[in-house]
């Protein structure tokens, strides 16, 4: 997929209608109202910008998909929502307020045939499966939902497999050893995953610097770097970070 300019997508991991910020899944602070937060990210140069609502499938609810018509309202580039999407409709209700994919996760792996029934429907573009993966031994991750409060015991890079095959148009990948942490991305995850699929993967997790971003798509063969708290707190400005991977020669959008 390396014909394709890599693409910077903001996070918003939305709970209690803020978005907030932790580190390793847990550990929250806020950044802002969802729909101010978005609106900035269109006006800054994102490519796209994905809506996590966080609590719940946790919470054992749908997503807010209120909020989700406000933030569509407000930007004019591709928005991904993702958080307590369980059947079609949920997604029908989704697309019909305003957003462009859905991510799904633990509704996915309690029903795989939910990647196939949403693929069939909307096409495959529509879906993003999310993967909440975790190093349990050496070159081994497991998949985790809930929030990360929950070990599957699935085999990350056997599901993202699955996943591709069941007709998933994207992957959104997160190191949950990474989260937060501003260490970098889990490079070696996104590349084993890429080698068994022909879909683009967005690399979440770890995002501290310039350079991370770009070891992303050259190191983890992500076709998508996905961040939030370098660009919540304005550490990292989105057109800066795109010229700077310009002149590292990697294709963007500027």
């Amino acid at each position: 997929m390396d014909y394709f300019a890599k693409r910077i997508i903001p996070c918003l991991d939305v709970q209690g209608g803020r978005v907030v910020k932790g580190v390793n899944f847990v550990g929250l602070r806020d950044a802002g109202d969802p729909v101010e937060v978005a609106k900035r990210y269109n006006q800054e140069g994102a490519d796209e910008i994905t809506f996590l609502d966080i609590g719940a499938t946790h919470e054992g609810r749908k997503t807010i998909v209120d909020v989700v018509k406000e933030v569509a309202r407000e930007v004019f580039i591709p928005l991904t929502v993702g958080g307590g999407i369980k059947e079609l409709d949920d997604i029908y209700s989704l697309l019909n307020v305003g957003c462009d994919k859905v991510s799904i996760n633990s509704s996915a792996i309690k029903r795989p045939d939910f990647i196939d029934e949403g693929a069939k429907r909307f096409g495959s573009q529509c879906i993003v499966v999310a993967i909440d993966a975790k190093r349990v031994g050496d070159n081994r991750w497991n998949i985790f939902t809930h929030g990360g409060r929950n070990d599957t015991g699935l085999d990350a890079i056997k599901w993202a497999r699955e996943a591709y095959n069941r007709g998933a148009g994207e992957l959104l990948v997160t190191s949950m050893d990474a989260d937060g942490t501003k260490s970098g991305f889990d490079n070696i995850l996104n590349k084993k995953i890429s080698e068994v699929t022909n879909i683009p993967i967005i690399a979440s997790g770890g995002a501290g610097t310039m350079a991370h971003i770009k070891d992303s798509f050259t190191k983890g063969n992500s076709d998508a770097a996905l961040a939030a708290s370098i660009f919540h707190f304005r550490e990292i400005d989105i057109m800066d970070l795109k010229h700077y991977l310009r002149d590292e020669g990697i294709a963007v959008r500027i």
